[in-house]
């Protein structure tokens, strides 16, 4: 035991002999033993799994979650729509600037008919132009969000508001031209407005889809701000100007040119130079026989001294608006004439035009 209690390295004799007892467990030399042995830890390795289905493939810490995949995958789509209405809004903006005829491949000239139109511009803007500035808005906000890059710090949440705001007037307004293709210019055949409403109504479907059904309820005042905005819009653009008559309602007029013929007397040839000094305009239409009498009153020569705008230059058919001029002054009928500020409707006799006017002359009592 000595020996044993002095070498604490080596083995307890009990096991090599099996005859030896191993001491007490209260006993002084069992408590010296137990200080003398170290303890060892075992180490046994475990892999934990987790509590789901296992997978083969381990995910990518770095790649986006499923959601923010699909998300990008959605912003991909908008942008290449967006990109195909940009090059389709580009080409008719073109035909636009340029006043070139619009290649139809349905409906023969009715695309340059329709393209013509007054319908085709907004206050004087071509819509044209207005698609492609917006087309080119969601191709390129789209691209930034798909790569993950905000433009100008507006950060992904306000992104995707801006593409569902503008998405939501592009789809308003496509409806509401839909509906003046069917009304006011039935008949028509526009297969560049039919091929623009599909992108547009696509471009609102895909990218609310988007949006969980938590964030549309959010964003439903968004979305009627704007489609009331667009609607109100255009309700004004394309009502401010005056109906033509009911008369001409289903009518396909050319325009045409009338020639003056009576001989003009000095008095009117003075009174057509001092309206025309003073800014004084004669509102007319090229098929109303009342202004063509107007102008006789005047002569040839002195007719051609007046300051006249021709409401309908390019003729007149069903869905054809006045020009803007007119529409600016608010002509309800032809002739027309506005004097310092005052409206002059129907035929005038040149005295009455000279008393408004303040034209004075010798020959006032005397016009011929």
């Amino acid at each position: 035991m000595a020996s044993f209690l002095g070498h604490p390295s080596s083995s307890p004799p009990f096991l090599h002999n099996p005859t030896l007892q191993p001491p007490p467990l209260s006993s002084p030399s069992f408590l010296q033993l137990k200080r003398s042995c170290p303890r060892r830890v075992v180490v046994v390795p475990v892999k934990c799994a987790p509590s789901g289905p296992s997978d083969d493939v381990e995910p990518d810490p770095a790649s986006p979650s499923s959601s923010l995949s699909w998300s990008a995958s959605t912003y991909r789509w908008s942008a290449a729509l967006g990109g195909i209405g940009f090059v389709e809004t580009v080409y008719l903006t073109y035909l636009k600037l340029s006043d070139s005829d619009a290649f139809c491949p349905v409906g023969g000239g009715s695309c340059g008919d329709v393209l013509n139109s007054d319908y085709a511009s907004v206050f004087g803007i071509p819509l044209p132009l207005i698609g492609m500035v917006a087309y080119g808005t969601v191709a390129t906000l789209s691209l930034q969000l798909a790569e993950r890059k905000f433009p100008f710090e507006i950060g992904i949440s306000n992104g995707r508001l801006v593409l569902l705001g503008i998405s939501t007037s592009m789809a308003v307004a496509s409806a509401y031209f839909l509906y003046i293709l069917s009304t006011k210019l039935s008949g028509a055949s526009c297969s560049y407005c039919l091929v623009s409403a599909f992108l547009s109504f696509s471009l609102f479907f895909i990218i609310s889809k988007d949006f969980g059904f938590e964030e549309i309820q959010k964003a439903v005042v968004l979305q009627l701000c704007a489609a009331s905005l667009v609607f109100l819009t255009l309700n004004t653009a394309y009502t401010s100007s005056p109906s033509v008559p009911s008369s001409l309602a289903e009518v396909d007029l050319p325009y045409f040119t009338t020639e003056v013929t009576t001989q003009s007397s000095p008095f009117a040839v003075s009174l057509a130079r001092h309206l025309r000094s003073i800014g004084a305009k004669m509102y007319g239409a090229f098929w109303c026989s009342h202004c063509l009498e107007q102008k006789e009153m005047f002569g040839k020569e002195a007719a051609k001294l007046l300051d006249y705008a021709e409401c309908f230059p390019n003729g007149y058919k069903k869905g054809t608006k006045i020009e803007k001029a007119c529409a600016d002054a608010a002509i309800e009928g032809f002739p027309t004439w506005i004097i310092n500020g005052q409206v002059l409707s129907g035929e005038q006799e040149l005295a009455e035009l000279a008393r408004v006017s303040g034209f004075e002359s010798n020959e006032v009592g005397q016009p011929s």
